[in-house]
């Protein structure tokens, strides 16, 4: 089951990801959601806005490591704890 910081992510996520994606869980590869670049800036600034954290822009390389929805989980969650 996952926790309330991966709920929260996964709804964000849905909000983007195609029309069906209804059953992603932490497991969800991040290629199969159909979510472009210019949707996952969006997602990324949502974040940032609501954890009051500042995720680092060049996704190319900080991003490409991130292969399922728990690895987002995971790097968000790293960066809240690093705030703290």
């Amino acid at each position: 089951m996952a926790d309330q910081l991966a709920t929260e992510i996964i709804e964000k996520i849905k909000e983007h990801a195609e029309p069906g994606d209804d059953q992603i869980t932490v497991n969800t590869e991040l290629t199969a959601l159909g979510i472009h670049s210019l949707e996952l800036t969006e997602i990324i600034f949502d974040l940032e806005e609501k954890y009051n954290i500042e995720i680092e822009m060049n996704t190319v390389e900080a991003w490409s490591n991130l292969k399922n929805v728990g690895d987002m989980v995971e790097a968000v969650r790293a960066l809240i704890d690093k705030k703290a």
